[in-house]
């Protein structure tokens, strides 16, 4: 039988050291306190690089320095430790992924780029390896294909070392350069041109926990298209006619892929623009099986002002960088449905600004199928103060399960953006799982006998089932790492909320790519799982998941710290009566004892 949560005593003491605190302000402005001076750059990718349970940060400054950003236990809380100048290859940096490209369980960088000669057309691939923690710009290796969009990196072949998938400019079908050996093979039989800016995405579409492949097309410069290949016994086999986007999409953003309505299965979602300057916007959820797309969001309008999202700049001729529509995906109440974070422009004005996209029940006929859709939290004081702003993702800062946010804004220079960063101070009786799945490929005998905690790993699928606090099933799924490209600003971890739940989740399955020919899925259960938990799953050996390990480190969040103070006070107030009474009935034998002494005793004559 699971937990439920405080007793009856504690409920009054709880809601007494709530109401102490007093309502706390939704967002909290950390900049200072996380990055101190060092507040500038593009966000590019996050990893633990250094192996301690941390995540870090991979921030691009200038246009050709990668600095990581260390998690440290002092103010500032994130620092510079380690630099990869690049300006003496003369090259800017477009994209950053981190990954064990070797399978050495040591985190690697690859790194996209542009070379003035080649101009924005072709991409060069650098993988920088990483030895000790650090990188060597002398230790690289350079691709000798270059790509002509930003590469999708996936575990094509089920060996949990990252693969790297794209169109190269020798070829017109997708190409796969395979981690371990880097040797080139052709990806795909298809006859499909891939869309640029690509949304290309590695994620289980069909339930059964193994990441299949979702590829963006054009068949021609103004229509975009879907194809789902899925994962058949390691091969990869297109499924159904290509889908069409939306009728009357005239502007289309990139895919994203969350489960939007908590059934467990994966929906696809795509930010769109009815018009060429995104005067009306909105968003849409399709799912693999599903023909139609369902609308989730049209209302853009905050009293007398419309908003709209900012379209993509494909201008080769300019400097400066543009980012294409993107919803960034977090559960950030922990209520089990997943929110989002995009960034919007006054239609009538210049200002641009991030919002938070909430999922609440649906109140309207269009979104009835899916029971959900987002609404625009327009009052939210430090995310709105915030101007000029160009992207905006979720990050657990503190490592507390509670989804924070950062966000980058024009203003530092022309080259770098300026990061600020807000702690989600959310104070809520919610709950949630934080579960990152390893690339398995060593576990207590691993190099310098360090697990490689948060080595990127693309591909796993994590899924849950409990019971809510009303006694309903519930569900919840979330893939890994299932998109690389275009700052998708991915974590190498997934929080799943649990809502008010503090029942034990009665199933959690994770499960990983497989080989080809292999016909069994890798995938394996646990059971009572404790909320507000972080589970670190060691998938090893990857094709006997029964002997796979899971490491649960318990993450105590306020409400679980409010309830632990109230129980001390409830143990310090029985101690006191105890102490009261044992002192009274200590005086009353004291007395009878005096009275005893003082008696006459017949029997003494």
């Amino acid at each position: 039988m699971g937990a439920r949560g405080p007793c009856p005593p504690l409920a009054p003491l709880l809601a007494l050291a709530l109401a102490l605190l007093g309502p706390a302000r939704a967002l909290q402005n950390v900049t200072a306190q996380l990055f101190g001076p060092e507040a500038r750059g593009t966000l590019a990718a996050f990893g633990d690089f250094n192996s301690d349970k941390q995540t870090d940060l991979f921030v691009l400054r200038g246009g050709n320095e990668l600095v990581i950003f260390l998690a440290d236990q002092k103010e500032p809380y994130f620092k510079p430790r380690v630099r990869l100048p690049m300006k003496s290859l003369g090259v800017t940096i477009t994209s950053v992924v981190p990954g064990d490209y070797d399978g050495d369980s040591q985190m690697d960088v690859l790194l996209t780029t542009q070379a003035p000669s080649h101009g924005k057309d072709e991409l060069s691939v650098f993988i920088f390896w990483g030895h000790n923690q650090t990188l060597d710009l002398n230790h690289k290796t350079v691709l000798n294909k270059t790509f002509y969009d930003e590469p999708l990196v996936m575990d094509f072949n089920g060996d949990l070392i990252p693969d790297v998938f794209g169109v190269t400019s020798d070829s017109s079908k997708p190409q796969i350069l395979l981690g371990g050996n880097l040797s080139w093979h052709p990806a795909l039989e298809t006859q499909s041109k891939m869309y640029i800016p690509h949304s290309h995405a590695f994620i289980d579409l069909n339930n059964d926990f193994t990441a299949d492949l979702f590829l963006t097309t054009s068949p021609n410069s103004k229509t975009i298209q879907f194809e789902t290949w899925v994962n058949k016994d390691g091969n990869f086999s297109k499924v159904g006619k290509s889908k069409e986007m939306p009728s009357g999409a005239k502007v289309v953003g990139q895919s994203v892929f969350a489960d939007f309505d908590g059934d467990g299965q994966s929906e696809h979602l795509l930010p769109i623009c009815e018009d060429e300057t995104c005067q009306r916007s909105a968003i849409y959820l399709t799912k693999l099986g599903l023909d139609q797309w369902i609308p989730v969001l049209q209302d853009f309008r905050n009293k007398d002002t419309v908003w709209g999202f900012v379209p993509y700049q494909n201008d080769k001729s300019s400097t400066e960088v543009s980012f294409p529509i993107t919803l960034h995906i977090g559960d950030y109440n922990m209520d089990g449905y997943p929110d989002a974070l995009a960034i919007l422009k006054n239609t009538s004005g210049s200002n641009q600004q991030a919002f938070l996209l909430e999922n609440v029940p649906c109140n309207n006929a269009s979104c009835k199928s899916v029971r959900r859709m987002f609404r625009v939290f327009w009052e939210l004081s430090d995310l709105n103060q915030i101007k000029d702003a160009v992207v905006a993702t979720f990050f657990d800062i503190y490592e507390d399960g509670i989804l924070d946010i950062i966000v980058l804004s024009k203003g530092y220079s022309n080259k770098d953006f300026a990061i600020h960063t807000l702690k989600n101070n959310f104070e809520a009786d919610a709950y949630f799982v934080k579960v990152i799945v390893l690339s398995g490929l060593c576990s207590n005998d691993c190099p310098r006998k360090i697990t490689p905690f948060g080595v990127n790993q693309p591909g796993p699928y994590i899924m849950y089932t409990t019971v809510d606090a009303n006694g309903y099933l519930k569900n919840g799924s979330a893939g890994q790492l299932s998109q690389s490209a275009h700052y998708a600003l991915q974590l190498p971890y997934n929080v799943l909320g649990l809502g008010r739940s503090a029942n034990f989740l009665d199933h959690l399955y994770v499960g990983i790519p497989r080989p080809l020919g292999e016909k069994s899925i890798r995938k394996q259960e646990w059971t009572a799982i404790i909320p507000n938990s972080q589970l670190i799953v060691i998938p090893y050996p990857h094709n006997v998941p029964r002997s796979w390990s899971a490491k649960l480190y318990l993450t105590p969040s306020n409400i679980v710290l409010l309830t632990a103070i109230a129980l001390i006070g409830v143990c310090v107030f029985i101690l006191a009566i105890i102490g009261i009474l044992h002192w009274q009935e200590k005086k009353a034998d004291d007395r009878e004892k005096r009275q005893e002494a003082h008696r006459f005793h017949f029997d003494a004559m």
